[in-house]
């Protein structure tokens, strides 16, 4: 779960950039929060409100966005810790792709902000981007990373 200030925001940023659907949400009124549940799947086909829940529950991974009521809009929220400053805590997530280049070229085209491009640092082929609140993302491929892991034992060896 990550908290998230705008989700006007933040949820296009998953949806249209990162490729995300938008499996469901629950709102919860009296506590003042709303959770959105996004994965890489289709939404439920049936109309019956508990079926679509079920679905959304069976998804073999989820990304739950939690939206504290009134954040978006209050001047002196400060952000929340993405974990990569001290004290450290939360890193990032990961998300696979087919090519990490072309995935960075869309995102550049896009304007998304980088924290490591695919070229920079001694690990080659991966990268980091932030979401709108500040999150680190990994972007990463199966032959890339088998490439890094793969190479980095064989010298240890």
């Amino acid at each position: 779960m990550l908290r998230i200030r705008d989700p006007k925001v933040s949820i296009p940023f998953y949806t249209d950039i990162l490729g995300m659907t938008l499996m469901d949400r629950y709102d919860f009124p009296d506590m003042k929060f709303t959770l959105y549940f996004l994965g890489y799947a289709a939404p439920s086909d049936s109309d019956a409100r508990k079926d679509q829940i079920a679905h959304v529950f069976r998804q073999p991974a989820l990304l739950e966005l939690t939206h504290n009521w009134g954040s978006e809009s209050d001047p002196m929220f400060p952000g929340y810790h993405n974990g990569n400053q001290d004290p450290r805590g939360f890193g990032h997530i990961g998300i696979t792709v087919p090519d990490v280049y072309a995935a960075c070229t869309r995102f550049e085209e896009l304007g998304v902000s980088f924290v490591k491009r695919p070229d920079d640092g001694s690990m080659k082929g991966l990268a980091f981007i932030r979401d709108p609140d500040g999150y680190w993302i990994e972007i990463l491929s199966a032959t890339g990373l088998a490439d890094i892991i793969g190479g980095h034992t064989a010298a240890n060896a």
